[in-house]
């Protein structure tokens, strides 16, 4: 293997190996062919032919050149390299780095950037289906890791038809942020074409819109965007959706009753970031036109969230301390929200202060309103919380704890209205109880290859909980209930620190007992995986509230997952006074790893309801996958929605959705709908 002769002097070398070697001492142009090497830090160039000039320090390198250097790889036919510089330009080239795949004219090449000219970048695989977009000069920044490029006209496959005058983006932030395009019918929108779409403007700047035409509606517009600054020293991201339309279709009423109006519309921002390791901000903003208009024309974003909210809240995180500011506010007419206006909390965490006693503190300072909707008093009060508890807890070995607790509760009130009895006011409440936990194990030698059994361990732990907080409920006629209790079906929680009902309190004098079960088997991933696990626990109040039982429902847990395709759960209550079922949640799920799944679901509350449903996926090939879905309202007797979903992949590239489902029972999704929905994936 020859090497050409020694260069002279220049800031950076290069080695060229090959077969045969040829030097003119006249010129001192060296000639390797067969097999041709060059190394040239960052770069790995092969080739047939290369010619080295010792006195100007350029190479001339031809015949299936392919440069390479970290994660790129450039290929043409000749490419000139001028060591001096470290600089190097080529003809006609093909250039890629995953994901994306680039032809040009020609390019420039330094250490820092590369730029390729008559440049057509395709995202993946080049086909009829790939975005691509055609581009006077596209730069490749490695320094900063951005991605420039002017004149560019966007498409798909070998179609061009969007303009847009310049891009400039991160190696890792998504060329489209955002593309989805939709299409169907609806009996109460009509035919639809709803687009949405994000592109980038700047390394951590994407603009777009959100565009719909509804034939029974109307014209919907709104602009959108998103941010992020995910390298800079303060993280940060966010998402910015709008909506505008003069709604000329049957509008019906909204939550509370009142005709729609027509002119809609709605606002969306959310906000996260990390201003330093440990001061970080979230942020919501939400407006909506009234009750209806996400779920008329945003409806998949409506299912995930069904009420407004706005809020503002900064966390600071101490060693052994959080130090928060939050504020919400009620941004629209119908939905109910509890104003914090704003509220600063502190929290002192559980720790250590000698002879095994550990304390907490916890202190908010609030300004509270909130304004029902519909009838009722508007309640304001400006509220100081302060909560200081002390715990011991006593262990005997690993099997036995017990934790007696004590602690109060002080809380002023200032500038009430909306009670009977409004003015300044001041409550005091303490709390004694104790809190012990039992753990029994078992083992036993049980083997079962078909379960995947290896042996069984069984551990028993009753618990018992006991809470006295007197007079409680004292002051009720002097403290606007704006924080107070809401409807649930769970057991709440006893410990006074933990109550969120602060101005609904009542006395309590409880016992919780309950017991907790597990059986597991040997996993050799995990080392342990549960089969079977069932929980149930009861009150049994010593004092009660007007109205209340001396017993509580009795709730109980039971997940069963004896193998990886199976997993059943059971959530039930039942009032032990006369055995009556109050609620049962049950979920059946039989999977095969991401071939198939099917999911039988209902939801009983007793007097309220009654649901059953079906859930099924079938994933045929890397391409297809069916969804099927059945719910059915045993209360009203009535089919609630049957629907059938088609997914289709392209190329790793675009998600496509054909949906169809029917509904029974007054709702405004109407009787029927269908939609066939293209969402870009990955870029």
């Amino acid at each position: 293997m020859a090497r050409a002769a020694d260069a002279p002097p220049v800031p950076r070398y290069i080695e060229i190996f090959g077969q045969r070697t040829e030097i003119d001492t006249d010129t001192q142009i060296a000639i390797l062919t067969g097999g041709v090497r060059a190394v040239a830090p960052p770069y790995t160039i092969t080739a047939d032919e290369a010619r080295y000039d010792n006195r100007t320090g350029v190479a001339v390198i031809t015949g299936n050149v392919v440069l390479t250097w970290e994660s790129y790889r450039l290929l043409a036919d000749r490419l000139e390299y001028r060591n001096a510089s470290r600089t190097f330009t080529t003809g006609s080239v093909r250039f890629g780095s995953y994901p994306y795949y680039v032809e040009g004219s020609s390019a420039e090449g330094s250490d820092a950037e590369i730029a390729i000219n008559d440049a057509v970048v395709t995202l993946g695989e080049p086909g009829p289906f790939a975005p691509t977009w055609a581009a006077g000069r596209l730069t490749i920044n490695r320094t900063e890791e951005t991605i420039s490029a002017s004149s560019m006209r966007v498409g798909v496959g070998p179609r061009f038809g969007i303009r847009v005058p310049q891009i400039n983006y991160r190696f890792d932030q998504e060329l489209v942020a955002d593309l989805s395009v939709s299409s169907g019918y609806r009996d109460t929108l009509g035919a639809y074409l709803d687009i949405g779409t994000r592109l980038p403007v700047g390394p951590s700047l994407q603009l777009g819109a959100n565009v719909g035409i509804f034939t029974d509606r109307g014209f919907l517009f709104g602009p959108s965007a998103s941010y992020s600054a995910a390298q800079s020293a303060a993280a940060l991201s966010g998402e910015f959706n709008s909506g505008f339309i003069n709604d000329h279709g049957d509008k019906l009423f909204d939550i509370v009753g009142k005709p729609v109006p027509e002119n809609r519309g709605y606002i969306t921002w959310n906000h996260r970031q990390e201003i330093s390791d440990q001061l970080s901000l979230a942020a919501t903003a939400t407006y909506w036109s009234d009750s209806e208009v996400v779920r008329d024309f945003d409806s998949d974003t409506f299912f995930a969230v069904q009420q407004p909210d706005s809020f503002v809240s900064a966390l600071h995180t101490g060693r052994n301390h959080h130090l928060g500011v939050f504020a919400r506010i009620q941004a629209n007419d119908f939905h109910e929200a509890q104003e914090r206006l704003p509220e600063f909390t502190f929290d002192l965490l559980p720790h250590d202060i000698g002879h095994g006693l550990y304390e907490q503190f916890h202190a908010s300072l609030s300004r509270l309103r909130d304004d029902p909707v519909g009838a009722g008093p508007v309640l304001h009060s400006d509220r100081l919380d302060i909560y200081y508890g002390l715990r011991r807890p006593i262990t005997a070995g690993d099997w036995l704890a017990v934790t007696p607790v004590a602690g109060g509760r002080f809380t002023r009130y200032e500038n009430t209205s909306g009670a009977s009895a409004p003015g300044g006011y001041a409550r005091v409440v303490g709390e004694l109880g104790v809190d012990a936990e039992m753990r029994i194990a078992g083992v036993f030698d049980y083997e079962n290859p078909v379960w995947r059994i290896n042996g069984l361990r069984h551990l028993l732990t009753p618990r018992i909980g006991y809470r006295y907080i007197p007079d409680a409920d004292r002051g009720r006629d002097r403290i606007p209930m704006i924080d107070r209790r809401a409807f649930e079906t769970y057991l709440p929680p006893i410990g006074l620190d933990a109550t969120r009902n602060i101005d609904d309190l009542d006395a309590t004098h409880v016992v919780r007992l309950g017991i907790d079960n597990a059986l597991q088997t040997r996993d050799p991933a995990y080392g342990s995986r549960n089969l079977v696990a069932f929980n149930t626990a009861a009150d049994f109040r010593i004092e009660r509230s007007p109205g209340q039982p001396d017993v509580s429902e009795i709730h109980s847990e039971l997940v069963l997952t004896p193998a990886p395709w199976l997993r059943w759960t059971v959530y039930e209550s039942f009032v032990p006074q006369n055995f009556t079922l109050r609620q049962l949640n049950t979920s059946l799920a039989l999977v095969d790893g991401d071939a198939w799944s099917l999911r039988f679901l209902n939801h009983y509350l007793r007097r309220d309801t009654e649901k059953y449903g079906i859930e099924a996926d079938r994933r045929f090939n890397e391409i297809f996958t069916v969804q099927a879905r059945a719910r059915f309202d045993a209360r009203r007797d009535r089919l609630n929605e049957l629907g059938l979903t088609l997914r289709q992949n392209v190329a790793n590239t675009w998600d496509l959705e054909y949906s169809v489902a029917v509904y029974d029972g007054p709702r405004r999704e109407s009787d029927f709908s269908f939609r066939f929905k293209v969402s870009s994936i990955g870029f």
